[in-house]
């Protein structure tokens, strides 16, 4: 194993903010997401940006994706994609594209490891001229819609070690000589993984250990960019309300979602 890659986090770390927030606003749009889940991940996106990220609060989120997901033509949510693309691209951190292209520059392949889903990573990673991406997978079954089932393990915490492992093995990568990056304590095995991790505007959990280990830290993202990003979330999410108000005007009523509430 003679290559070295670089893996890159997503959300708060190639990208401000969430990705699941900008696909939430566009599914709105659209009538597949209520008003009342729209508000209320508005509000876990604030948390989000402020303190960072719990096992707790994502199993939380996952649920309501999971149960969003069930039902829904697949086809209907690739439709999304360029939208969805649209709204994340902007916010894709310039200092974090100069470090992907460092590390092509120097002859490491650069792969985006992220809880988000494949319909979003992969097609992302490929605009952004990186050699891959990988998202957690949602089952469709064989009528072509979402079952709300994973089609592989869940991109998150040890299963990100579990991605890159295999993405070690398929492209003989050495991760010993191999970089991560990321925002937040729950990545940890991800950064332990490899020999030279790398945090980003971490968490302060995740800050207190890169000091202890020596390790690389990254920080970009000051206070009052901080405020007035959030200030924004929360006027765009106030819009997405009224944006899925509309589209509930305007269009038939939706069916309902199985487990929706």
């Amino acid at each position: 194993m003679t290559q070295a890659a670089a893996f890159f986090d997503l959300d708060k770390t190639l990208m401000a903010g969430s990705s699941g927030m900008q696909f939430a606003r566009v599914a709105a749009r659209h009538g597949l997401v209520r008003r009342r889940q729209l508000a209320r991940w508005g509000v876990e996106h604030l948390r989000y940006r402020l303190r960072g990220v719990s096992d707790e609060r994502t199993a939380e989120v996952l649920r309501g994706v999971r149960e969003l997901l069930a039902g829904i033509a697949a086809r209907d949510l690739e439709r999304l994609n360029p939208e969805v693309m649209a709204a994340i691209l902007p916010r894709v951190y310039p200092q974090m594209l100069d470090e992907v292209h460092s590390h092509q520059d120097a002859g490491r392949r650069t792969f985006i490891v992220s809880a988000a889903g494949s319909g979003v990573v992969e097609p992302l990673a490929a605009v952004l001229g990186m050699d891959g991406g990988v998202g957690t997978e949602y089952e469709v079954g064989e009528d072509g819609a979402f079952t709300g089932r994973f089609a592989g393990p869940f991109v998150y915490g040890p299963g990100k070690v579990e991605a890159i492992e295999a993405y070690a093995a398929e492209h003989e990568i050495d991760l010993g000589a191999s970089y991560a990056y990321s925002d937040s304590l729950s990545d940890l095995p991800m950064l332990r993984a490899v020999g030279n991790p790398v945090v980003v505007n971490p968490d302060p959990e995740l800050a207190a250990i890169a000091r202890e280990e020596g390790w690389q830290s990254m920080r970009f993202e000051r206070l009052g960019r901080r405020l007035v990003a959030l200030a924004v979330t929360l006027l765009a999410t106030i819009a997405g309300v009224g944006a899925s108000r509309l589209a509930a005007r305007r269009r038939p009523a939706p069916r309902r979602l199985s487990g929706w509430r």
